[in-house]
């Protein structure tokens, strides 16, 4: 590359880190991603999942499961952080 000048790549990466898109990006990964990384089961009683302010709520309407994510609350930060490749998620919210 000549002096001055930045790949596409980096550019790109550049922009979405500034950007106020990232958060629902981020929040979109984690969607997609939500079955790969807590199972079928958990997923398919799944409502919904936001990121809000390194937050992240996770909504279903079953007891039994909303317990057991209450007692796996540190093991989905790790597992989101780990998967995102950065810690975005601080806190676990159940609903």
């Amino acid at each position: 590359m000549r002096y001055g000048m930045t790949s596409m790549e980096d550019a790109l990466r550049d922009f979405m880190s500034k950007s106020r898109l990232k958060p629902r990006l981020t929040e979109v990964r984690i969607q997609e991603n939500w079955e790969q990384l807590m199972g079928k089961t958990i997923s398919r009683y799944t409502e919904s999942i936001q990121l809000i302010d390194s937050k992240l709520h996770i909504t279903t309407t079953v007891a039994p499961l909303k317990q057991e994510l209450s007692y796996s609350k540190d093991r989905i930060i790790k597992l989101v952080n780990e998967m995102l490749g950065e810690t975005v998620v601080r806190e676990v919210v159940i609903r």
